[in-house]
């Protein structure tokens, strides 16, 4: 049977990828293809060219029902197992399936599967408790050679970051030494610039140029980045203006444009928002809404009937209106994720469509084109900076601070995320073949009982495994004791001086309340050089470029690189005070210096 659709480039490269990557390996795989890429177009040529069983999940039955009529096309027929759509089929070689509905009723799916496709698969969390990984689980239970591939527009998730852990092009996801991820390898990836400068996507206009902006930088959140609705009802009960004023300025723009789309943050928002647009020209849909009546207005919507289409969180996925041309964002969210599907509504091309306005009226600080995962920006000053290791060479970006230069002068890397191939004698000991994460540390935490260097919130070594002192432990310990001495380390001054056997560094940390500790090394003495050495040295630059010192001169040249601890704890001898530890990249329930 041949295929009714030709698939552009991309969505081949996809296909043959997948193909290549479970050929070799069992290990999960992830497809990482922007909003309107074409993602079902993939999956139908997968299910057109396997010859055993494939179950396709996805939680909505819109996906469900959108899928599923792809592959039909083809000429072929699947079956569809959905509540919501009415249909329990689990007898086909194809089944697409809600995720809901497969989870009620798992005796059903007893068979023997060889893959299962997970769209919109960054729901997928890592709780072994979850509907996808129970379905996953009795699926193996069949077939122990089990494939799984998820595809996604946005490979994150709030309070987990990465779902994969290895990718591709040659790099680690994540910073610390997780490892549980959903997924194990992303075998292919299109960034949303590629498929808009080739024509692919329409071009999004983020103008900054709100009339009025919500600010809800002081609500609490919960753990996933998330506002409870009592507290952003109360916020925007007294902002009624703000909200009228943003509304007018909406359809003001809306005169040139074709479809508006409205992502309110409550449904007492919607509907609030609802009662300044014009009656006969606005729809309001809420998960509330009559499922036929839903229908109705949709359809309307997409027929142009109706200019404005205001939501609250049920339009973000599995809604194709391809003439929308302005959204405006009237919700706060930290998802990266949710962001990017609320966007994607407005960038499927269309006839006569030049570009898409959006608008974000909420103050999200999301950026569409290289989205803050993975880790959250430390702080407002920085931004993406290339850091090379210096054990591997691999260009890592991490978020840091550069000069009037351009030079990198502090970064917040912790491991390099470069993937060292195994070496083919090493092949047996290495993860079922898999390639090395590159071990080289920028920031560390060391263990006292071996030297090894560990993620800095390592609770064991990872080398002899014995428990690590907790820097919290350490700072509690010593704040108990009368004669010790506690400082937030701002900032450190060198200064050398001579000595009988040569020259001698004196370093004085400064507390933030004015207090300071000094200590001094004897370059003339190599052990003491040593410990130098494995304290800032090994640091030196962020860990960018780490150096041997063998002069207190040398030091001084190159100060301004030198790390200055977040903590330093000193005993009190009979005159003086001797530091004991200099706690570096803390992490931890203290308060570092300057952050009050």
């Amino acid at each position: 049977m041949n295929a009714p659709f030709k698939l552009r480039p991309y969505q081949q490269e996809a296909v043959d990828a997948t193909l290549r990557h479970f050929r070799k390996s069992d290990d999960s795989a992830l497809i990482v293809l922007p909003t309107g890429a074409g993602k079902s177009l993939v999956i139908a040529e997968l299910a057109r060219l396997a010859r055993r069983r494939i179950l396709v999940l996805t939680h909505v039955k819109e996906l469900v029902e959108q899928n599923h009529a792809k592959y039909q096309s083809y000429g072929l027929t699947g079956g569809v197992f959905s509540a919501g759509l009415k249909r329990r089929e689990s007898e086909h070689q194809v089944t697409f399936a809600s995720v809901q509905s497969v989870s009620a009723n798992l005796d059903q799916f007893r068979d023997e599967y060889s893959l299962v496709i997970i769209d919109e698969c960054h729901r997928v969390s890592g709780d072994e408790t979850s509907q996808y990984q129970r379905i996953i689980e009795l699926l193996r239970q069949q077939n122990d050679s089990l494939k799984v591939l998820g595809l996604t527009a946005t490979p994150y998730r709030l309070a987990m970051g990465w779902i994969y852990r290895y990718h591709y092009r040659g790099f680690v996801r994540g910073s610390g030494e997780e490892q549980d991820k959903p997924f194990q390898h992303c075998i292919y990836e299109l960034p949303l610039s590629y498929m808009i400068n080739r024509g692919y996507l329409t071009r999004p206009e983020l103008v900054n140029a709100a009339v009025a902006q919500y600010d809800f930088s002081a609500l609490p959140q919960d753990r996933f980045g998330e506002y409870a609705e009592k507290d952003v009802n109360q916020l925007l009960g007294k902002h009624r203006r703000v909200t009228r004023a943003i509304i007018e300025q909406v359809m003001e723009l809306a005169v040139e444009r074709q479809g508006v789309m409205i992502f309110a943050a409550t449904v007492d928002h919607a509907r609030e928002i609802t009662g300044y647009l014009p009656e006969h020209q606005t729809a309001l849909v809420t998960g509330a809404t009559d499922l036929n009546e839903r229908a109705s207005l949709i359809q309307r919507f997409k027929q142009r009937q109706l200019t404005y289409l205001v939501n609250v969180s049920v339009l973000t996925t599995g809604f194709d209106a391809p003439h929308v041309d302005f959204i405006a964002i009237l919700r706060p969210t930290q998802s990266v994720s949710l962001y990017q599907q609320i966007v994607g509504r407005g960038l499927r091309l269309d006839e006569g469509k030049q570009d898409c306005l959006v608008i974000d009226y909420a103050g999200n600080s999301v950026n569409l084109y290289h989205p803050e995962v993975g880790e959250a920006k430390p702080n407002p000053g920085t931004e993406p900076v290339q850091v090379f290791c210096p054990g591997c060479g691999f260009a890592n970006i991490f978020w840091g601070k550069t000069d009037s230069e351009g030079v990198v002068i502090e970064h917040y890397g912790r491991r390099c995320q470069g993937l060292l191939e195994p070496v083919e004698e090493d092949k047996p000991a290495a993860q079922n073949g898999r390639p090395q994460q590159c071990d080289y540390r920028f920031r560390f935490k060391e263990c006292p009982h071996c030297g090894g260097e560990n993620d800095i919130a390592a609770r064991n070594c990872h080398q002899c495994h014995k428990a690590i002192i907790d820097p919290d432990d350490q700072l509690r310990d010593a704040l108990k004791l009368k004669d010790a001495m506690v400082i937030r380390c701002a900032g450190i001054t060198l200064g050398a001086y001579a000595s009988r056997t040569g020259s001698k560094l004196r370093i004085t940390y400064h507390g933030e309340d004015g207090e300071e500790l000094s200590e001094s090394f004897d370059f003339s003495r190599p052990a003491q050089r040593q410990v130098f050495n494995r304290l800032f040295g090994r640091r030196f630059a962020s860990g960018q470029t780490p150096k041997a010192f063998n002069r207190a001169d040398e030091v001084l040249e190159s100060q301004a690189l030198l790390p200055a601890p977040d903590f330093v704890i000193a005993r009190k001898q009979k005159h003086y005070w001797q530091v004991q530890e200099r706690i570096f990249d803390y992490q931890g329930n203290y308060r570092k210096a300057n952050e009050a």
